[in-house]
């Protein structure tokens, strides 16, 4: 790929995150999920063609939003890995993930992990987690890996380089049925059951 579409695809990856930060209200303390698909990105069928260049690019678009809002990011590794995810020590240990063993390359992991492994500070790999939001390039299924109740964003740019792109935030579940209160009126009472 030639280096005018690398930064190409930088900028678009940066511009979608930020949609989704916003949209999601993520900041300290929210998590999203990443899977990403470098063959797709290039115009190939996922798993294919994996390119560690659009995998620095990508990450250099999701790191720049990542530090304006200050959320903490995890990469879904490829199958090989059973969709493992690359996060910070310190978010497996916040959020109280199971870690596994193995380190992601290209061939066994996707390009995008194994770039994401290498650039942190204290990689590790959890066995899975429930993200607040999360951001599909390629495909990759990452609703695995969303809360409970996930919500799909359509982000106005749709795709990364080639790969089409989806996206979604979460929201906690409704419960309690027709009687339920889901916002407290105005100047109510503190109790709202008999």
């Amino acid at each position: 790929m030639e280096r005018e579409e690398l930064g190409t695809i930088r900028t678009q990856v940066a511009a979608i995150a930020e949609e989704v930060a916003a949209v999601a209200n993520l900041g300290p303390g929210k998590l999203l999920v990443v899977g990403a698909s470098t063959s797709e990105v290039a115009g190939q069928r996922i798993g294919t063609g994996g390119a560690e260049d659009i995998a620095a690019e990508l990450w250099a678009g999701i790191e720049q939003v990542r530090v304006k809002y200050g959320f903490d990011v995890a990469f879904q590794c490829c199958e090989h890995l059973n969709r493992a995810l690359v996060v910070e020590r310190a978010v497996l240990e916040r959020f109280s993930l199971t870690e596994v063993a193995a380190v992601p390359v290209p061939k066994a992991g996707g390009s995008m992990a194994a770039a994401a492994y290498r650039r942190l500070s204290a990689p590790c790999l959890a066995e899975m987690l429930e993200a607040h939001a999360g951001i599909d390039i390629g495909e990759t299924l990452i609703g695995m890996h969303l809360r409970r109740v996930a919500v799909p964003f359509r982000p106005s740019l749709r795709k990364v380089g080639q790969a089409r792109v989806t996206a979604a935030t979460t929201r906690p579940k409704l419960i309690g049925g027709e009687r339920a209160v889901y916002v407290l009126p105005p100047d109510s009472g503190s109790t709202l059951c008999d």
